[in-house]
């Protein structure tokens, strides 16, 4: 399943960041969302925003089924929005689960959950005509085509939060009643159906917010000429970059001074088989069939082409230092088993450094692509410089969970 660079890497960007490496560096302050104070029509101070009621709605656990679980609890704004919490799934005392526990604390699901961090700069989901790919939407197999789509999709979860949309709306109503009629309409509890999808949009405005995405990392003052690479670190963005190397920029193109922050999250927003072998461990403890197979994008509505069997979301890279554990399944536990995984995963005799055995096959075999990884001939050293380079993509406020 040969990849298309939807996002041509500008060759400037190799010479902008490496004369940039001699400048100095800066730091981050972080901000809150703001509510916006406005006089109402009847003189009201009215101190919300769909953005700050997002927030109030994404964080706050009393909306699943007992009360116990939000949207930040597996999407937490503490450690780069993701479920950092340890489970079942986890392979030790010190790794977050790979999937995620549900709201009734026995309930494990089957991909790992991604990132909600600059989830917002992803494309609708839709299949680009002159590319002949698909592209974009949310979930790791495209779903749901946007940010409000998503929001909604985990409270009805049978392994997530475990409710109706009438028992959310319901508490919404009780607790962010005026809020809502003042943000909404005096009819928006009519019925639930709009009043539930008032509550999604407002989490998916809180989800486009910069809190979400402050681009402020290592990388982005290097871009901004306002701090420098250190050697190993430009060593391995050269061989990120590089097509007879890593050539990571295949589908992970780099952003340059110019692009517009959709090009600036690493992802070219398209679907691949990885040749992901399975999490035993998932599956072991979440109830899943022997035979059962996650065949990822084909199991979108949407998609019905068997070639697509296996592909999953190319993920962007930031904050990619600090969200592990890694691939849908979260089968990985380091970000260094990842970058040895892509070079040598068609390796003879190559060894999986977290099991100690050989690499298993994939969940779906027979459409892995096996042109743009598998053998890439990097030696170890090349390889720490890519994971070197790779944690300059974090943001400011998540540096300190570098391992």
């Amino acid at each position: 399943m040969k990849k298309k660079n939807i996002f041509k890497l500008n060759s400037v960007v190799l010479v902008f960041l490496l004369a940039a490496c001699n400048s100095s560096s800066s730091t981050f302050e972080s901000s809150d969302v703001e509510a916006n104070n406005e006089n109402s029509e009847e003189g009201v101070i009215i101190a919300e925003t769909k953005e700050s009621l997002g927030e109030k709605l994404f964080k706050d656990s009393e909306l699943s089924r007992n009360g116990n679980q939000s949207c930040a609890t597996c999407h937490n704004p503490d450690h780069a929005f993701i479920d950092d919490r340890i489970n079942a799934s986890s392979v030790d005392t010190t790794t977050p689960g790979a999937v995620s526990l549900g709201q009734d604390d026995l309930s494990l699901g089957d991909r790992n959950t991604p990132t909600a961090a600059y989830a917002a700069f992803g494309p609708d989901f839709h299949f680009n005509q002159e590319e002949g790919l698909f592209m974009g939407g949310q979930f790791l197999d495209g779903r749901e085509p946007d940010l409000q789509g998503q929001a909604g999709q985990p409270f009805l979860n049978p392994v997530e939060m475990q409710t109706t949309k009438a028992d959310v709306v319901s508490k919404v109503e009780n607790k962010y009643g005026d809020a809502m009629r003042h943000l909404y309409g005096e009819q928006i509890f009519d019925t639930v159906d709009s009043a539930y999808d008032a509550i999604t949009e407002s989490i998916g405005a809180f989800e486009e917010t910069d809190v979400f995405a402050p681009f402020d990392s290592k990388f982005d003052k290097v871009l901004q000429g306002e701090a420098a690479f250190t050697e190993e670190e430009q060593q391995g963005f050269v061989l990120y970059v590089l097509k007879r190397k890593g050539n990571c920029a295949a589908c992970h193109p780099v952003p340059t001074a110019l692009s517009e922050e959709h090009e600036s999250v690493f992802t070219d927003f398209t679907y691949d088989n990885l040749g992901v072998p399975v999490n035993h461990l998932a599956r072991s403890v979440n109830g899943k069939e022997k035979d059962f197979v996650d065949n990822g994008l084909f199991d979108n509505p949407a998609v019905d082409d068997p070639s697509l069997k296996g592909a999953f979301r190319v993920t962007g890279l930031r904050n990619m230092a600090v969200t592990g554990p890694y691939m849908h399944n979260g089968v990985f536990k380091d970000l260094k088993t990842v970058v040895h995984f892509y070079n040598t995963r068609d390796v003879d005799g190559a060894i999986n450094p977290e099991t100690g055995e050989e690499w298993q096959p994939s969940e779906v075999e027979v459409t892995k692509n096996t042109e743009e990884l598998g053998n890439l001939g990097l030696t170890d050293a090349e390889e720490d410089a890519i994971v070197a380079f790779l944690k300059t993509l974090t943001d400011s406020r998540y540096e300190h969970l570098i391992p």
